[in-house]
């Protein structure tokens, strides 16, 4: 899966692109263009979704830093601006892969992004799924080799599996205890990481396949 960075000042602009395009990339997020700098060096993602209204550090200076490194310097960048036709030329130096106007159409960006980028089709889920908040308690080993219990809740749940965040490191493949968290616990079952997701900071995207599952999961086929 290839891998995006997202770098957006605004959450709920990050969040919509994120919901839109999770399935078909492996996502960063940045909000500043410093943080954006830092993780494009540290991950040297397979393309930028850029903003170029960015606050303090802009979205232009981003796209000239990157240039300047040989090691970022051919990440193709697609640019979001709520003035496209201020690109070309006026940034003669900047190889623009594409530009979006604001507001944004995420589907329009999904599907260029996609063919611009040689992405295979999304494989057919074979569960569909729902949003649903549920608290969920994780239990199990970690990427250290330490037991882990940890308190962590998920808006993204099917019959065979779910989505949620977690601080706990976690090799792929790795097996947790799943409970449902109320009044009381409720064993839910076993689930395997199936993939992960990069966040900003601390924390982790996992997604989650089940096992075992009992009939305590919310959703049952």
């Amino acid at each position: 899966m290839q891998r995006l960075l997202i770098v957006d000042h605004d959450t709920p602009t990050r969040d919509r692109l994120r919901e839109g395009l999770t399935n078909s990339f492996e996502i960063l997020e940045a909000q500043t263009g410093q943080e954006a700098l830092s993780l494009a060096l540290e991950h040297r993602p397979d393309a930028i979704l850029l903003d170029l209204d960015l606050p303090s550090m802009s979205g232009i200076e981003l796209w000239r830093a990157l240039s300047s490194v040989t090691y970022t310097s051919n990440i193709p960048i697609f640019a979001i601006t709520s003035n496209g036709s201020s690109l070309g030329g006026n940034q003669p130096e900047l190889n623009v892969k594409g530009v979006f106007k604001k507001p944004i159409n995420v589907d329009e960006i999904a599907g260029q992004l996609i063919r611009d980028l040689n992405v295979p089709p999304r494989p057919r889920r074979a569960h569909v799924r729902v949003r649903m908040r549920t608290i969920l308690k994780l239990r199990g080993t970690d990427a250290r080799g330490q037991n882990f219990d940890e308190l962590t809740a998920t808006e993204n749940v099917s019959a065979g599996g779910f989505l949620c965040n977690s601080t706990t490191p976690l090799n792929e493949g790795a097996i947790v205890e799943v409970s449902l968290v109320s009044n009381e616990e409720r064993y839910a079952g076993k689930a395997r990481l199936a993939h992960k997701e990069d966040f900003v900071g601390a924390w982790q995207r996992y997604g989650f396949q089940f096992e075992e599952k009992t009939n305590e999961w919310v959703l049952n086929e």
